[in-house]
């Protein structure tokens, strides 16, 4: 496998405030990656920095993304190159239909999306302002539908299993299944439920701004489920993994 996606060194700060500290980790070409941590362990600004959001201040380190440079890039630019993400709390966008916002991610202007927009039971919802109105597994089940128009090399998933029932589970996690095989994907996963859809290659665990250790999905899981966070990223054997 080839390196897809490679993070150096990296240390990110927030109006003067420190939330990434020295994160170094990579992710292969058809590798799915579940990223793990407590609630303001950093998850969400890992991604958001991976994006180039510009409030997320990249104060070290590198980013680099099919073997170039990113770190500069701007956000519009990163997702031509092949970045795509689902965010946990999407916005609502008043006056954007979801089929115009699937032709512009789609970018080639045709109405293909009608037949994913199926396959995610999100075809009565074309003609309606994107998540304005939708329920959280909808908005989920929207974010999905764009990842999979857009065909990203590399999906960035944060959270797509939070305040999502099991069937919305259950159609989430076989597209995203379908749409990550043999591309990559970095999956920010709290519980875990999204694990039960979708194979995961190698899990790590952020915790306090820096990767605490790396290793086998459920083996990662338990030792959480077990140990907690700081128990977890103290265990000699999954910093050794």
């Amino acid at each position: 496998m080839s390196v897809l996606l490679e993070v150096t060194d990296l240390e990110v700060s927030v109006e003067g405030k420190k939330l990434l500290r020295g994160v170094s980790f990579e992710v292969e070409a058809g590798e799915t990656v579940a990223l793990f941590g407590p609630n303001g362990a950093g998850k969400s600004s890992l991604l958001a920095t991976l994006l180039g959001f510009p409030r997320y201040r990249v104060e070290r380190g590198s980013i680099v993304f099919k073997g170039k440079e990113i770190t500069g890039l701007p956000i519009n630019e990163r997702a031509k190159m092949g970045l795509g993400v689902s965010f946990q709390h999407p916005p609502r966008l008043r006056g954007i239909r979801l089929a115009d916002m699937l032709r512009l991610v789609g970018g080639d202007g045709t109405d293909r999306y009608h037949e994913l927009a199926r396959q995610v039971n999100m075809e009565g919802f074309l003609g309606r302002d994107v998540n304005r109105g939708f329920s959280g597994g909808e908005m989920k089940r929207s974010e999905v539908l764009q990842l999979l128009v857009q065909q990203p090399d590399l999906a960035l998933l944060d959270e797509p299993d939070s305040g999502v029932d099991i069937e919305n589970i259950e159609i989430l996690g076989r597209e995203i299944e379908a749409l990550v095989k043999d591309r990559g994907a970095l999956l920010i996963t709290h519980q875990g439920h999204i694990l039960n859809y979708v194979s995961a290659d190698r899990a790590m665990v952020l915790f306090e701004g820096v990767i605490g250790c790396q290793g086998k999905p459920a083996k990662i899981l338990q030792d959480i489920k077990e140990k907690g966070y700081a128990g977890c990223v103290s265990c000699t054997e999954c910093r050794n993994d």
